[in-house]
């Protein structure tokens, strides 16, 4: 492998997935297609977790509640990606709750309000990851604590990876289409790379246990989604990438407060 060249797609893939400011000449030469790109989305996901993780570390110091203190790192984290799971999220499920058939469900899909089914998912999504953190945090010293968030951002990322490599477009002219599927050897490198960094965060802190709890719970969340989103919409869009990354971190998040 490139080192160089995976480096480029890291910061790309940074660029992608949050709201960091990335100088333009790294992008010269590039047909804004992610087929390659793709590899770097598990390390890009550590990279994105990291200031969220400063912030929930510091205020555990701080002998904040452990809630709160969840609450905010997530917070910080959905600002640092301008919500742009979480509005995939909300999308996919009032498409999937509210739709008769598929063509209706990618209407309502492509709509940009939020609707009963997008409000209660945000509602859960935030909930269970903050309460996940906020047991894990009962459970372990701070320090250690903190290491849940970027593990769980790069199993997730991973997971999308996959979803996204599974499925066909579902719309020849979504987002998700115009991006380019991603490559085979793509797809195995960011699974290979997302299991051995989540493995680097987890297994030391967490133990064996916890890290094999949090792989097969992702593995599971995001195979039956993605299995649900075939039979419903014959493909996916850009709406279940980040509804994969928000099942994902969720079943990653609540295996490892499980498990220890």
């Amino acid at each position: 492998m490139n080192i160089k060249a995976y480096a480029l797609d890291t910061v790309r893939a940074v660029a992608f997935l949050s709201r960091f400011p990335v100088p333009q000449w790294l992008f010269s030469g590039d047909d804004g297609k992610l087929s390659r790109t793709v590899r770097a989305f598990p390390l890009a996901g550590i990279l994105i977790g990291l200031i969220p993780a400063a912030v929930f570390f510091i205020l555990l110091g701080l002998r904040a509640d452990r809630l709160m203190a969840a609450l905010v790192a997530l917070a910080v984290q959905i600002i640092i990606t301008g919500a742009l799971h979480e509005d995939g999220l909300s999308d996919t499920a009032d498409g999937i709750g509210g739709g008769r058939d598929r063509d209706h469900a990618l209407t309502i899909m492509k709509d940009s309000r939020i609707g009963s089914y997008g409000a209660i998912a945000l509602v859960l999504s935030i909930a269970l990851r903050a309460s996940a953190l906020a047991a894990i945090a009962r459970e372990v010293p701070p320090l250690a604590a903190v290491f849940a968030i970027p593990a769980a951002a790069c199993l997730s990322r991973a997971a999308l990876v996959w979803h996204w490599h599974r499925l066909p477009p579902a719309k020849k002219d979504g987002l998700a289409a115009s991006s380019g599927r991603p490559d085979e050897g793509a797809m195995h490198l960011a699974l290979v790379t997302g299991c051995l960094f989540s493995a680097l965060l987890v297994w030391p802190v967490f133990g064996l246990l916890a890290f094999v709890c949090s792989l097969l719970a992702t593995g599971i969340a995001v195979l039956a989604f993605t299995l649900y989103i075939r039979r419903k919409l014959a493909g996916h869009t850009g709406d279940t990438l980040g509804a994969a990354q928000q099942i994902s971190e969720i079943a990653a998040l609540c295996a490892l407060a499980t498990a220890l």
